[in-house]
């Protein structure tokens, strides 16, 4: 099992690189992170001054907050081994994004391109091959988070674009639970939309529910809503110090037994506690 990377990622801005215009846009946006693409939003005549360039914003802007990763092109395609080799060289880079990922191997291969660097690795999962070997690829070094690409993978199952939430539940499960079983954070993919309207809100608010730590977004006007989404109110932060209060004073007093407003609180209370304050927690 990985220990938990700290970084928040409950609102991941999308911005493609070959834009310098909505690139700095989204570097200078609230999202708790910003990827650079190098891979969809770029066509195949921009992909070496896409890379050209976003390596030079990532040399001259700094964030005031968050982090910044870049989407690499697939494994399969001529422009990854330059992007594996620029992005290695981007110190202040949090992470690559591996597109398509699907097997162990490929975060093998990707963790070999980044060997000597403190640079991360997130894999999205957007095919069938990659959801049926989610255990193995959740399990690969140097991993922080998995997320679903809804796009790719509807259109390899022949699921209808205007499939809702909760036709994904048996793939958004299936992922949560192996990227908690390893320790990593699990990322909702983006809606189709652009439009913070009340059908994105109910996709933040599906996933969110189910335990995911954020979303990718593709629009700027969508982060705020994102943003409240995967922040625990302050309602549930206060009951949730309450708990590890609680227990805290049960264990100093050598109480095995321990209850807060006529209930029982046990281990799993206290698990679901901890996580609501990991997730406000300055990091």
């Amino acid at each position: 099992m990985h220990q938990r990377s700290p970084r928040r990622r409950r609102t991941v801005l999308v911005a493609p690189g070959s834009d310098e215009r909505k690139a700095r846009k989204a570097l200078a946006s609230a999202a708790d992170e910003v990827v650079l693409d190098l891979e969809d939003a770029v066509t195949a005549a921009d992909k070496n001054s896409a890379r050209d360039q976003v390596r030079r914003l990532l040399r001259e802007t700094e964030r005031a907050s968050g982090l910044v990763s870049v989407r690499i092109n697939g494994l399969s395609t001529p422009w990854a081994p330059d992007d594996l080799a620029a992005c290695a060289g981007l110190p202040a880079l949090a992470s690559i994004v591996l597109p398509k990922t699907e097997s162990m191997q490929d975060l093998i291969r990707v963790d070999q391109a980044l060997a000597g660097t403190g640079i991360g690795v997130q894999a999205l999962v957007e095919t069938p091959l990659g959801v049926r070997n989610i255990d193995e690829i959740t399990n690969a070094s140097r991993l922080e988070a998995v997320i679903i690409g809804y796009a790719d993978l509807g259109a390899a199952l022949g699921r209808a674009r205007s499939a809702r939430p909760e036709h994904w539940l048996a793939i958004q499960d299936r992922v949560l639970i192996a990227a908690r079983a390893a320790g990593i954070a699990a990322i909702d993919g983006p809606h189709l939309g652009i439009a913070a309207d009340e059908q994105f809100r109910q996709a933040c608010a599906w996933t969110a529910t189910l335990g995911f730590d954020g979303k990718w977004v593709i629009h700027p006007g969508q982060v705020e809503m994102t943003m409240r989404a995967f922040t625990p109110t302050e309602n549930a932060v206060r009951e949730a110090e309450r708990v590890i209060d609680a227990l805290d004073r049960a264990r100093a007093q050598g109480s095995g037994a321990v209850q807060l407003d006529g209930q029982m609180l046990d281990e799993a209370v206290a698990v679901a506690a901890r996580r609501v304050l990991a997730q406000v927690r300055d990091q």
